[in-house]
C-alpha cells in the first residue's frame, strides 16, 4: 500500500512537467517553433489558472445543502443523512473505472465504519442505470443517491470522477481526494474523522 500511486489521487503538476519538457524539445529541435510554443504555454497558463481560481471561488467549507434523490425517488439532503455524524460523501458514475475499482473499498469501510455515514452521489445517470450496475457487481451498500444534472459535482468543484470528501460531525469539509481510493489512502482519510466519529464496529 506504500507504493499504491492512487493514494496521491489525481496530480496535475506531472502533467504540466512534461508539457514543459517536451515544449522546450521540440523548441531546440526546431527554432520555427519557439515563438507558437511560447504563445501557446502563455494561453495554456492562463487557462489552467482562469479555472483553477474558479474552482477554488465554488469551494464549499460545508455540507451542500441541495436537494438529492433516493433510488426510489424521494428527496432528501446531506444534512439529513448526516445525523450529526461525519460524512463521506462519494461523487462517481457506472461508466467512470476508478470509480467501479474503489467502490468495493468503500462498500467495505460502510459496513466497518458504523460512526460515518458513507453516502455514493451518482452523476448524471438515472435510477434504473445505477440500480442494474449494482445488482450486476453484487454491491450492498446503503445511502445511494442520484444526481442527474450533476449539481453537486458542480459545487463543490469536482473536476473529475471519483471525488470523495470527507465532512466532520459539524459538516466541516476537512479533506477532499480526486481519483480512486485504495484502502490505505481512505484509512488515512477517516483516521482524521475519528476523533468526532466514535469507535467503528471492529473496536
Amino acid at each position: 500500500s506504500m507504493l499504491d500511486i492512487r493514494d496521491g489521487g489525481f496530480t496535475p503538476w506531472a502533467g504540466v512537467a512534461a508539457a514543459l519538457l517536451v515544449a522546450l524539445w521540440r523548441g531546440w529541435r526546431q527554432p520555427t517553433l519557439r515563438k507558437p510554443l511560447i504563445l501557446g504555454l502563455a494561453a495554456g497558463a492562463l487557462a489552467w489558472g482562469a479555472l483553477f481560481g474558479a474552482l477554488r471561488m465554488t469551494e464549499q467549507p460545508t455540507l451542500p445543502k441541495l436537494a438529492l434523490t433516493t433510488l426510489v425517488g424521494a428527496t432528501t439532503s446531506l444534512a439529513a443523512l448526516a445525523d450529526g455524524k461525519p460524512m463521506v460523501v462519494n461523487l462517481w458514475a457506472s461508466w467512470c473505472p476508478p470509480c467501479r475499482r474503489e467502490m468495493p473499498v468503500l462498500a467495505a469501510a460502510q459496513k466497518r465504519e458504523t460512526g460515518v455515514r458513507f453516502v455514493f452521489v451518482n452523476q448524471g445517470e438515472d435510477a434504473a442505470t445505477v440500480q442494474r450496475y449494482l445488482s450486476a457487481g453484487q454491491l450492498d451498500i446503503t445511502n445511494v443517491l442520484l444526481d442527474p444534472a450533476t449539481a453537486l459535482g458542480r459545487e463543490v468543484g469536482s473536476g473529475a470522477l471519483p471525488t470523495t470528501l470527507f465532512y466532520d460531525a459539524d459538516g466541516r469539509l476537512i479533506d477532499n481526494h480526486l481519483g480512486e481510493l485504495s484502502a490505505a489512502s481512505l484509512a488515512s482519510k477517516l483516521n482524521q474523522l475519528r476523533p468526532s466519529a466514535g469507535p467503528s464496529s471492529k473496536d
